[in-house]
């Protein structure tokens, strides 16, 4: 697929991958979520898509048969070299010539014939060769790769290469590259050794706010020699061409990521498979050097709809009729940053949804945009309607509710600064619901990104504004009494077993035990650690790696306390799951509590960092010496600053003046006692500080 995605994942050194199937092969109990059967998409319960199938022997046998060598002898194998390498061609064919090309591009009648003289090479080449009988092409065409290197660097993970043949960087389009996978023996990776695994493929820079830091994200695409995607093994993978390179940079505990996907799979939700590797990346003419490692990598599967990724029905161009065009189909919201296909939402632009994006199928025929746009515009009004949670013609007829319920539990426990809003995927198969997921991106998470600080355990993710807002889902399913007894019930269940604090703990020990040397390797390039704000985000500052692992352990174990609590979805301590039954009635509104006199509060307003044309903004809100039962803070910007995002507090503008006010769970403060809400707003010149008031209630 030629479409901006993702990147890679494998299995090769058991503890440093991630589970070798979507969901997970060892689910926690759930009896009333049975695990789906294997080929049965049609019948998935707990949102979990079926496990694509796992990595096996027949792995050898792909990658045999994508054999970029053809019909050409080549007396040199595919791999690196130092200083010089020379290579002998022949080919299979009886009788035939061989014309070779070494600029990429494929031969042909006037390409140089092979005189039998071995070639040599002191830079990186792609060696492609054609054998020719009467001057016809005969046989398969060959491709060998020989890159050069200066670097002999051991390694204990899985390594891999890219060596652009000395095109550049690459932007947003493909740049031909190298792929050279090397494995390691007696738990040592060399670049010296045979690479396990060699491909021709293109990659090109990928993400947002990710591809502007210096650990570049990539996606990569394997080709053969035709440049038609070729499915391969990489890292012990289900065989497929489409992956995703992630350095986590950011995320400074590097498996923020990966602890999610586990933990998501175990739950029964659909996530990619990934593994941990140490990456070269060689973009100049230069030998592969010790400046081309960078770092720690998530090698991650693409979302996409394939036998081996999310595997539902295939929609063909000519499926615009029901049954077949009503799955299977891929879409997420893409806050600022959607692509086209973007299906529009007919309604009031205050609560309609924006920046919905269709990933699969691709290309998208007009008739199926509409037909999913009009179904969505269905779930979409039903939840604004008086019985929207009707067992029958409420949200549950259009989507798998276990599956929202879980994505909404790891959307609150890991806080991600983008929740919701951004990389929020959905997918519907055919004659089936909507389902929550595949899970993407989690690396602005458990107290990394522009919204953490100290204070911001507690709160809810789901009431966060945006504007224009990607859509309220979450927020109009919360009204119902119903779903949040779910969801209470759930993280209740999950906290006796797989949310536990010793699951949780074991489950970040596996992560890390095989990344104690290539974290120390990754932070030599990368000294970040102690560095505050990278880029807009706010990261923590331990100087240790272990430190920032703590750091993470920490952040999310107080989290969890706190949705424990009776504020949260607890009752204050362990105890058996809530009894009430769903109800279909919405939520009576809370009463509101009149003005009073005697209560007073104080707002103080700061800019916690910027960046040309950006800043966060907090302001502290304290309560005087009567307690309060809410707050408004007031503010005039004089330099005509905006506010784009916020967070703990419903945020509006009118021209320069802003009004605040608190969220449900920050309102009420005791005499002396302090609630903050943050921001991200723009400026450009001149970003002095407002006077802000606060009025209590």
């Amino acid at each position: 697929m030629r479409r901006f995605g993702y990147l890679l994942a494998g299995v090769l050194v058991a503890a440093a991958l991630g589970p070798a199937a979507g969901p997970a092969q060892a689910r926690e109990d759930r009896s009333d979520r049975p695990v789906p059967a294997a080929q049965d998409t049609s019948t998935r319960s707990g949102g979990g898509a079926a496990a694509p199938p796992a990595s096996g022997a027949t792995d050898a046998a792909v990658a045999a048969q994508a054999d970029p060598t053809g019909d050409i002898t080549f007396s040199v194998p595919s791999g690196t070299f130092q200083g010089q390498v020379s290579v002998a061609l022949g080919s299979t064919v009886a009788g035939a010539e061989v014309r070779y090309t070494t600029n990429g591009q494929p031969p042909v009648a006037s390409s140089p014939v092979y005189a039998g003289t071995p070639l040599t090479f002191t830079r990186s080449t792609q060696l492609r060769a054609q054998a020719y009988l009467n001057g016809a092409p005969t046989g398969e065409p060959g491709t060998a790769m020989y890159v050069a290197r200066a670097v002999n660097t051991a390694h204990d993970l899985p390594v891999l290469l890219l060596d652009a043949y000395g095109a550049g960087a690459p932007g947003r389009e493909y740049v031909d590259t190298a792929v050279m996978q090397f494995s390691p023996t007696n738990e040592t990776t060399s670049l010296s050794a045979a690479p396990s695994l060699v491909s021709r493929g293109g990659f090109h820079l990928r993400g947002q706010s990710s591809a502007t830091f210096p650990k570049t994200p990539y996606r990569l695409e394997l080709r053969d020699n035709a440049d038609d995607d070729v499915d391969l093994p990489l890292l012990g993978m289900p065989a497929d061409s489409d992956w995703v390179l992630r350095g986590p940079y950011t995320d400074k505990a590097l498996i923020r990521d990966a602890f999610v996907h586990g933990l998501g799979q175990d739950m029964g939700l659909y996530a990619s498979r990934y593994a941990f590797a140490e990456v070269y990346v060689n973009t100049d003419a230069n030998p592969v050097a010790a400046n081309d490692y960078l770092g720690v990598y998530l090698i991650i599967e693409t979302i996409k709809n394939s036998k081996n990724r999310l595997d539902l029905k295939q929609l063909d161009e000519e499926d615009v009729t029901l049954p077949k065009i009503t799955g299977g189909y891929i879409f997420k919201f893409e806050w600022l940053a959607a692509e086209e296909p973007i299906l529009p939402c007919q309604g009031a632009d205050a609560t309609c949804w924006h920046y919905l994006e269709v990933v699969d199928p691709d290309p998208l025929q007009p008739a199926q945009a509409e037909w999913l746009r009009q179904h969505l515009q269905q779930f979409h009004d039903v939840l604004r309607s008086p019985n929207f949670a009707d067992p029958t013609t409420g949200y549950p007829s259009f989507i798998d509710v276990d599956s929202w319920v879980d994505m909404l539990i790891v959307n609150e426990l890991t806080r991600g600064m983008d929740a919701y809003l951004r990389s929020a995927y959905f997918y519907k198969d055919r004659d089936s619901k909507i389902v929550a997921g595949p899970l993407w991106d989690f690396d602005l998470t458990f107290g990394v990104g522009g919204y953490f600080q100290n204070d911001q355990i507690a709160g809810w993710q789901y009431l966060q504004t945006r504007s224009p807002s990607a859509n309220d889902w979450f927020q109009r399913l919360i009204q119902d009494p119903g779903f949040v007894n779910l969801v209470k019930a759930r993280w209740q269940e999950l906290r006796r077993g797989l949310f536990s604090n010793a699951q949780l703990q074991a489950r970040i020990d596996r992560l890390t035990a095989p990344l104690t040397a290539a974290a120390q390797r990754n932070f030599q390039r990368w000294p970040n650690l102690s560095t505050r704000m990278l880029g807009p985000f706010i990261t923590p500052t331990s100087p240790t790696w272990q430190g920032q692992v703590q750091y993470m352990r920490d952040w999310m174990f107080q989290r969890a306390n706190w949705l424990d609590t009776t504020g949260g979805w607890g009752t204050g301590g362990p105890t058996s799951p809530p009894t009430t039954p769903p109800t279909t009635r919405p939520p009576t509104p809370p009463a509101t509590t009149p003005p009073a006199s005697g209560r007073t509060c104080t707002a103080a307003y700061s800019i916690v960092g910027q960046w040309t044309g950006g800043f966060q903004g907090s302001v502290r809100v304290t309560a005087g010496s009567s307690a309060i039962s809410g707050w408004r803070v007031t503010w005039t910007f004089a330099n005509g600053q905006t506010v784009n995002q916020s967070w703990d507090a419903t945020v509006t503008s009118s021209g320069a003046a802003v009004t605040a006010t608190n969220a449900a769970h920050n309102g009420a403060l005791g005499a002396g006692a302090s609630a903050t809400f943050g921001f991200l707003g723009s400026w450009n010149g001149t970003n002095s500080l407002p006077t802000a008031t606060c009025t209590a209630s």
